[in-house]
């Protein structure tokens, strides 16, 4: 094996492990958000968390003395920020103001389908037919999972989390390409400061009548979707996606929903059953088979 396949084989191998580190911190982000909304207007949860991570963004670029984004950057950066800072928080903050967090999990493994189908209208990457298949594969399964555990009672949230997915989906292979160029943690942490025009009116406007009945869960998941899931997790997965490539990274997104039925399972006391573990075990099936026809 010569040095540049040797290379190609590390960068593909640290790309998946980026990701994956990437894919659990997100996990807990539904669970988090469901556990948040209890005590915060989902107005204010999605300003207020964008804010809290746009400040340690902020931080990040200044005391590493990161030059200003090229202004042909700044449209991408946009989008980015339109589908991961703005769309996905506040769809799912909705969303879970009708349905449960493992309601509103499943959906999530739909995200690889619409962050490949970006990823080649953005990235221009062409993955094979067997990918197409085997993620197809897994987005069914993931689909059925759904329905035969009955999914679909509440047709407001499921409709928000459908658009959830897909403006997510843009904005990950958004980020992907940028971070090419950017840097992982470059591109999420611009795309924050961006953001704050739009997301302190937001949380101004919707800033909570009293503090006295908010619960610690609730902090405690205001802390957890600001600091992990607007800010630490896109570090890894911007940068994993970057490395191995949207389409192929994008597959362990397969395996969230289960990750994060998991966490709910434990944080808010909701049964994990065998159907559960049945088609996890399929997903990582087709996980394994999309990487291995991703090129």
């Amino acid at each position: 094996m010569d040095a540049t396949a040797g290379d190609r084989m590390n960068g593909a191998l640290s790309g998946w492990l980026n990701g994956f580190v990437g894919v659990l911190i997100f996990s807990g982000s539904l669970p988090a958000t469901r556990v948040a909304v209890g005590g915060f207007d989902p107005l204010f949860l999605t300003g207020a968390r964008a804010i809290i991570a746009a400040a340690l963004g902020a931080m990040l670029l200044v005391g590493t003395g990161t030059k200003l984004p090229e202004r042909r950057d700044l449209a991408a950066l946009v989008v980015v920020a339109l589908g991961v800072v703005v769309g996905f928080p506040l769809l799912t903050a909705l969303a879970l103001t009708h349905v449960t967090s493992a309601h509103s999990i499943v959906f999530i493994g739909l995200l690889p389908l619409a962050t490949a189908l970006f990823g080649v209208l953005r990235g221009g990457e062409r993955p094979s037919l067997a990918f197409w298949a085997f993620s197809g594969l897994g987005s069914l399964a993931v689909a059925g999972f759904a329905v035969t555990q009955g999914f679909a009672m509440a047709p407001a949230g499921d409709l928000m989390m459908l658009a959830a997915v897909i403006v997510c989906g843009l904005g990950y292979a958004e980020g992907a390409v940028l971070s090419r160029r950017l840097g992982g943690w470059q591109v999420i942490c611009w795309a924050l400061v961006l953001s704050i025009p739009v997301m302190a009116p937001v949380a101004f406007c919707t800033w909570p009548a009293a503090w006295t009945g908010i619960t610690p869960g609730a902090w405690l998941g205001l802390g957890y979707v600001s600091l992990f899931s607007m800010l630490i997790g896109f570090v890894f997965w911007y940068r994993g996606l970057a490395q191995g490539g949207i389409a192929a990274v994008g597959q362990l997104q397969l395996v969230q929903p289960f990750f994060g039925l998991a966490i709910a399972a434990v944080l808010l006391g909701e049964p994990v059953s065998w159907p559960m573990v049945a088609v996890t075990v399929a997903v990582v099936f087709c996980v394994a088979g999309a990487k291995r026809y991703a090129a």
